[in-house]
């Protein structure tokens, strides 16, 4: 999958007027890697390190313990928009012991995309939190993995959203749904910030 979307990825432009930045932050082995892996036109900056023994009593696996490699820094990727305006895409490691790093990612950040596993909903409590502490505008994907089915209603109770936050359910694997969340973040930014001159633009394929 990840030849045949390099081959789609068209060649970058040398410069850009605007840099527009997107964090995606979420739990533990919930995707964040996997989606920007996904939607990014360059091969992505990652940091990605094979888990050892040493960490089976630092970060809980439970539900993902079929993962062997995780983000120690951030993951980073790039979309152009358009000939002036390019997105840069932030995925921020999962495990408790960097959410220090958290802080940092989100200065100077657009919005945030929120990924979950519905499975292990409690995991994303502390990305809402840092976003709802910094005043950062996100939009909620639900990451399929196959578990029991969660209504819109239930999962907006079991992360306490504002009914403004949009909710959305996305593969982390395809470009297209991928994208697809990328465009629910933009058009929430642009309900925020209506009589802006200039409306960001959405992700184009």
């Amino acid at each position: 999958m990840d030849s045949v979307a390099s081959e789609q990825r068209q060649t970058l432009h040398s410069t850009a007027d605007n840099g527009l930045k997107i964090v995606v932050v979420g739990g533990f082995g919930v995707g964040k890697t996997t989606l920007v892996r996904s939607v990014s036109e360059i091969r992505p900056l990652n940091t990605e390190e094979t888990m050892t023994q040493a960490g089976e009593h630092i970060d809980d696996t439970v539900g993902v313990a079929a993962k062997t490699a995780t983000t120690v820094a951030f993951d980073f990727g790039r979309i152009s928009l358009d000939a002036r305006n390019v997105l840069y895409l932030f995925g921020a490691p999962g495990q408790e012991r960097f959410w220090f790093l958290w802080d940092r990612l989100f200065s100077g950040t657009l919005g945030a995309v929120v990924l979950v596993d519905t499975r292990r909903l409690a995991d994303s409590w502390y990305a809402v939190d840092r976003l709802e502490h910094h005043g950062t505008p996100f939009v909620v994907a639900c990451n399929d993995f196959g578990g029991p089915a969660h209504t819109p209603a239930q999962i907006r109770e079991a992360l306490d959203l504002a009914d403004e936050v949009p909710l959305v359910f996305c593969d982390a694997r395809s470009r297209e749904s991928s994208k697809q969340v990328l465009i629910s973040l933009v058009e929430h930014l642009q309900t925020l910030v209506p009589l802006d001159p200039q409306p960001i633009p959405e992700p184009t394929p």
